[in-house]
């Protein structure tokens, strides 16, 4: 039997990153996309997925009050929230609408997808620094607390690589960032090697989804 999930962003690269990473898993089969929180509740109401996979940030309806009604309206649904916001402020208000689990979009592909096989379990799923945040609530600090993870790395990039890893993000291939930015696809190959050794990534995809929230405008 294969675990049904919804994903629900409003980021079309990262539907795309995640949906076709998830869908290489042979117990996986995405059977839907939402691009808000209410397109999410509607899909999950005719779709019934075992796994909705929840960004928070998101028009129309966020995340947060979309897992509060999909919790009340399919109580056999399970939220797993995956976004960039790390801070208790979002970290509380999505727990305590009943999602099962808490993840980072830096979060290791293969880490995502065996949180998901737990969370389809029934086990409850936090991201390494989900967990950290959470426990520094409760435990006095006792040093300086650590910095974000690839915080400095992401500082070490080039105003070059930095170009390049926003290309990547819109899912273009080395051809077209030579293209775009004038330059050869051999330097655009060495920028990538580059960036993904620096951010510590096996693949351009992990870097994308990685970099996403770093390009998108505040509001």
């Amino acid at each position: 039997m294969k675990i049904k999930i919804l994903l629900a962003d409003d980021h079309q690269i990262v539907l795309k990153g995640i949906s076709f990473f998830l869908s290489t898993q042979p117990d996986f089969e995405i059977v839907g996309e939402a691009h808000n929180g209410q397109e999410a509740v509607e899909l999950t109401a005719q779709l019934q997925p075992d796994i909705v996979l929840m960004d928070l940030n998101m028009p129309i309806m966020d995340g947060i009050e979309a897992s509060a009604l999909i919790a009340e309206q399919h109580p056999n649904v399970k939220v797993l929230v995956l976004t960039s916001f790390s801070d208790r402020s979002h970290i509380v208000p999505a727990l305590q609408t009943g999602a099962i689990g808490y993840m980072l979009k830096e979060v290791d592909p293969d880490q995502l997808v065996e949180a998901i096989r737990s969370a389809f379990k029934g086990n409850i799923q936090l991201h390494p620094d989900i967990s950290n945040a959470l426990l520094s609530q409760l435990i006095p600090q006792q040093s300086e607390p650590k910095k974000l993870p690839r915080g400095e790395a992401i500082e070490s990039l080039t105003p070059r690589e930095l170009e390049v890893l926003e290309q990547l993000t819109k899912g273009h291939s080395n051809k077209e960032i030579a293209q775009e930015l004038v330059v050869a696809e051999k330097t655009v190959k060495t920028h990538v090697s580059s960036i993904l050794s620096k951010l510590n990534f096996t693949d351009r995809t992990q870097a994308a989804l990685f970099a996403v929230h770093l390009f998108q405008p505040t509001e």
